[in-house]
């Protein structure tokens, strides 16, 4: 397909309203803790639709400076101030921020239809769905084809590499060169892509995706014959991560819904729970088969990485005897083994955190079970305590980590809340401190359409450095379409 959209971004969208808001939060919860005070705004439709224009103006921004306009090929960092672009290519889960962002501002665009008189509707929804389509279209420039030894078969799989190859379809995907957690990323935002659009093609690429990181799920089973659980980071690693699993949670339960009251039918694919070696197969009802992982993966994470300040801790290791991958014959056959893993490890990610409160909010969404609100209103608060610090940079203002990837990680924290206010209306109030930050940033440090890292502290080594991760934009235009969705669905 001739890609053509590059020059329809070229034009820049920067006039907002012309109306004068006070930029805050949520308008109809009471403000977080040490924001007293902060003005309400009157009309949160006004504020609503400036965050989504805000959202299609870093978007249009983004594709124009980081993108090759015929191959759509994305480069990781880009320098306002020496209008440089690095050499380094974006990975798949960098390239997936973007799709990403375009869902979130689609379906903000979807609500702000029935309040702005269709003017950024009319201007943005069918072009960025052509949008939308292309970059799903160039990211199999990504995709590649290897066989896989896994716990219960020997299949050959077309899934996403970490890194870009110049031929599409040709990406070297074997061991550790592709991880279940991008594939996973994916799969969230084809199901979105599928809900917005119904286009069959988004929900056949989800559900084949699904079938190879559930392929991943360790079903060999324990002394006591139970199994024992948990997706490795990729087929290539032993150790079992929360970004490897947390992810998928949601996407499960949105699977169960789709096919829920239906007929159609899976291969569930398992280890004998006597003998503990022989592998068989059943066929599940899909919408059984979905809520049942789910739910499985929910309480592996739960019972292995929830740690003692009741937030999730990023990995189970402490492998024995080594993290080397191990496999075992059974009646001939090559099969992956079970490696024992003796020890929650590493830091506490805002991300995973945020995968398991909004696999608690969809959880109890579908199932009623109260023990999921309890955990999600209390991780949401543990969270918000943990992650958020005041005035550690601007007085009265809560600063997010932002070292690494963790600007990319704080947004998928800020979607939790929102989805999470069903458990408590009050977790919504928590969005106010990404919307203070989001525009403390845009109104100081805005530059030619790019706002800086640290949203709080500037631009600072980015002037002479390699400028701003592209994937950190589209974490700003996400964020402000989630919030602008938000403010629009908010009962006045």
């Amino acid at each position: 397909m001739k890609i053509f959209i590059i020059a329809i971004y070229c034009t820049m969208l920067w006039s907002v309203a012309s109306v004068t808001v006070v930029l805050s939060g949520c308008a109809r919860n009471p403000s977080p803790p040490d924001m007293e005070g902060e003005p309400a705004v009157n009309n949160p439709h006004v504020l609503a639709l400036q965050n989504l224009q805000r959202s299609i103006d870093l978007i249009d921004v983004t594709i124009t400076h980081y993108f090759d306009p015929e191959t759509f090929e994305m480069r990781r960092f880009y320098n306002p101030f020496t209008k440089v672009k690095s050499e380094e290519r974006a990975s798949v889960w960098m390239y997936t921020a973007g799709i990403e962002a375009i869902n979130a501002a689609l379906l903000g665009l979807q609500q702000a239809q029935e309040v702005d008189g269709n003017s950024l509707y009319d201007d943005h929804y069918e072009r960025y769905l052509t949008l939308l389509d292309n970059m799903y279209a160039n990211a199999d420039y990504y995709l590649g084809t290897f066989e896989l030894v896994s716990y219960t078969q020997t299949k050959e799989w077309s899934v996403y590499a970490v890194d870009r190859v110049n031929q599409k379809g040709q990406a070297n995907v074997t061991g550790v060169l592709n991880v279940y957690d991008d594939q996973m990323w994916l799969i969230r935002e084809l199901l979105d892509s599928y809900k917005l659009t119904g286009k069959k093609g988004y929900l056949e690429k989800a559900e084949y995706l699904t079938a190879y990181v559930l392929d991943g799920w360790d079903v060999t089973r324990d002394s006591n014959g139970k199994e024992n659980g948990g997706i490795p980071w990729g087929p290539g690693y032993t150790t079992k991560h929360a970004c490897s699993n947390g992810p998928l949670i949601s996407p499960l339960v949105w699977l169960h819904e789709i096919y829920k009251d239906k007929s159609d039918e899976i291969e569930h694919r398992y280890i004998d729970e006597d003998d503990k070696q022989t592998r068989r197969t059943e066929q599940l009802e899909k919408q059984q088969y979905y809520l049942q992982y789910a739910q499985l993966i929910y309480d592996w994470q739960k019972r292995n990485l929830l740690d003692a300040d009741g937030v999730y801790t990023d990995m189970m290791g402490g492998c024995v005897p080594n993290c080397d991958v191990r496999y075992e014959e059974v009646d001939g056959i090559r099969y992956r083994a079970n490696t024992p893993l003796t020890e929650a490890v590493g830091e506490a990610y805002t991300y995973n955190s945020g995968t398991m409160l909004s696999g608690a909010a969809d959880l109890y969404r579908v199932t009623g079970e109260e023990k999921y609100a309890t955990d999600g209103r209390e991780l949401a608060k543990n969270s918000f305590k943990q992650f958020a610090s005041l005035g550690k940079d601007v007085p009265q203002y809560y600063s997010f980590e932002t070292e690494g990837f963790r600007n990319w990680f704080n947004g998928i924290l800020m979607r939790s809340y929102h989805e999470a206010i069903l458990l408590d209306v009050n977790i919504g109030d928590y969005l106010t401190a990404f919307q203070r930050n989001l525009d403390y940033g845009f109104e100081r440090f805005h530059h030619d359409g790019f706002l800086p890292t640290n949203l709080l502290k500037g631009w600072a080594e980015e002037k002479e450095g390699q400028g701003v991760e592209g994937m950190f934009m589209f974490t700003y235009a996400a964020q402000y379409a989630i919030l602008g969705k938000h403010q629009l669905t908010s009962d006045l």
